[in-house]
């Protein structure tokens, strides 16, 4: 190994001799435009279409899986309505944290590059504290929540491959386990790349991904829907004649946590904002991107939750591809599965890099030693690859406990819901609430003070539902559940 003596730069500031950060400079450096963006890093180049992508990435995830079954806790009428009712607040809370991204003027203002940034310039003392620990226990969790899915997937490839060829002999038991380790064994791969901005290409591939598995399970939907000759399903969804009134109540506060989960992407919404070029301003292509993606999404919630529960009713899995079976059309869902690995394995990343990158920012400012870099030498490609042993070790400590957990606890729709709700009313909504009143200097009791805080008070009622609902259904499957024995 050949040691490298430039560090990781962990800002993505350019190492002025000064050592001054250009937005913090009373007589900045100059810097040269064609290059370089007014804080001295290299020029963005993030487009409407480049966001999007990152944003349906990160919303159209393992949570449409669960949402036929959301709406067979809810029915048809609070089903539909929930999924509005969620694309609504965060698109509108998407515009107003875009706002957010330069402190002080949303055009020519300090840069944030961070949602934790955001909060620390705006907000500032107590609050970066409590955000800190929400948004990246978000992350955390979400990352356990994404080992789990992927599992699911493999296990079911595994599944159909194996009774196919046993003629449906062999009822093709095993321990779901080794595809969870395996999930986590290409994270600790993949998570060696070492910035947020250099991954583009998975984060594209991630999307076509998620459109091919959200339009097979579409398609899936709609041929059951055929065969059955009939929408099955009911207004008011499970029928209290078939579970407790407890059992239903706790149902569907459960399924309001997974529809937010599958709408949950505003921590990463500034670092994402962070990538877009400028000019036009990163504020208007934000507003821009988010209004696509999130239209886009609602739109494939509504049709794969819409489709799935009038096909399976209030039989409707937590995982709609499972519902399907391991036989015809098995090539068809097989093919979805393997995209759901697929996007899973970018999706895992959009999440987990800024809290890789915020740990390692931390650490760096206390023991610089840990930027140490080696040039790494690839045969055959006549370039290295830079080793920082810190990244390596802590990055891969991180897969090998969100895999460990993911173990522990794999209750696909229980841990959907405890992350959607842990994260949609703090993250999604009050803060970005807080920030944009602070940033707007929007008067205490006006009317659009009210109203913010009116809609934020009903989603916290809203949160606090749905997390109780989630952790009661995590205490009633482990009464049920051995662990580590997760089998199919």
């Amino acid at each position: 190994m050949v040691e490298n003596n430039s560090t990781t730069n962990h800002s993505h500031h350019l190492d002025f001799d000064a050592k001054e950060d250009p937005q913090d400079s009373a007589s900045p450096i100059p810097i040269d435009s064609k290059y370089y963006d007014d804080d001295g890093h290299p020029k963005r180049t993030g487009n409407v279409w480049t966001t999007s992508s990152h944003i349906i990435t990160a919303v159209i995830g393992s949570g449409v899986l669960s949402l036929s079954w959301a709406m067979a806790q809810m029915g048809w009428i609070a089903g539909p309505v929930g999924m509005i009712f969620f694309s609504i607040i965060t698109w509108y809370t998407s515009s107003i944290l875009a706002e957010c991204y330069r402190t002080g003027d949303p055009n020519t203002g300090r840069r944030n590059y961070t949602f934790m940034d955001s909060i620390s310039s705006i907000l500032g003392g107590f609050h970066v504290m409590c955000c800190g620990i929400v948004q990246y226990s978000n992350l955390f969790g979400t990352a356990i929540g994404y080992t789990i899915a992927a599992s699911i997937s493999m296990i079911a490839i595994k599944k159909s491959t194996c009774i196919r060829s046993s003629d449906g002999k062999d009822p093709c038991h095993g321990s779901g386990n080794p595809y969870m380790i395996f999930f986590g064994i290409v994270q600790i791969f993949v998570s060696q790349i070492p910035d947020f901005d250099k991954m583009w290409w998975l984060s594209i591939l991630a999307s076509v991904m998620s459109f091919t598995y959200s339009i097979i399970g579409l398609a899936l939907g709609v041929a059951k829907l055929t065969e059955n000759r009939a929408f099955k399903g009911s207004l008011a969804g499970v029928s209290i004649e078939t579970v407790t009134v407890a059992e239903k109540t706790w149902g569907f506060f459960q399924a309001l946590g997974n529809i937010a989960f599958a709408y949950s992407f505003s921590m990463i919404l500034i670092e994402i904002q962070d990538t877009i070029k400028n000019p036009p301003s990163e504020v208007k292509t934000m507003k821009k991107a988010a209004k696509i993606s999130i239209a886009v999404t609602t739109t494939f919630y509504l049709l794969c939750g819409g489709m799935g529960y009038a096909a399976f009713g209030d039989d409707a899995p937590g995982n709609l591809l499972t519902g399907f079976g391991t036989y015809n059309p098995f090539r068809l869902i097989d093919i979805a599965n393997a995209a759901i690995v697929i996007h899973l394995v970018g999706g895992y990343q959009i999440f987990a890099q800024p809290l890789f990158a915020y740990f390692e920012k931390e650490i760096s400012k206390r023991w610089a030693i840990v930027d140490k870099e080696y040039k790494i030498p690839i045969p055959g490609f006549g370039h290295h690859y830079n080793l920082n042993v810190f990244r390596l070790v802590w990055r891969t400590a991180f897969v090998i406990v969100t895999t460990f957990i993911a173990m522990l606890i794999p209750f696909f729709n229980d841990v959907l819901g405890v992350i959607g709700a842990m994260g949609f009313w703090p993250l999604t909504v009050y803060y970005p609430v807080e920030m944009y009143i602070t940033q707007r200097k929007i008067p205490k009791w006006s009317r659009k003070w009210i109203l913010l805080e009116m809609m934020s008070a009903f989603c916290f009622i809203v949160t606090v539902a749905a997390l109780i609902g989630s952790v009661v259904g995590i205490l009633i499957n482990l009464k049920q559940y051995k662990t580590f024995s997760l089998s199919y």
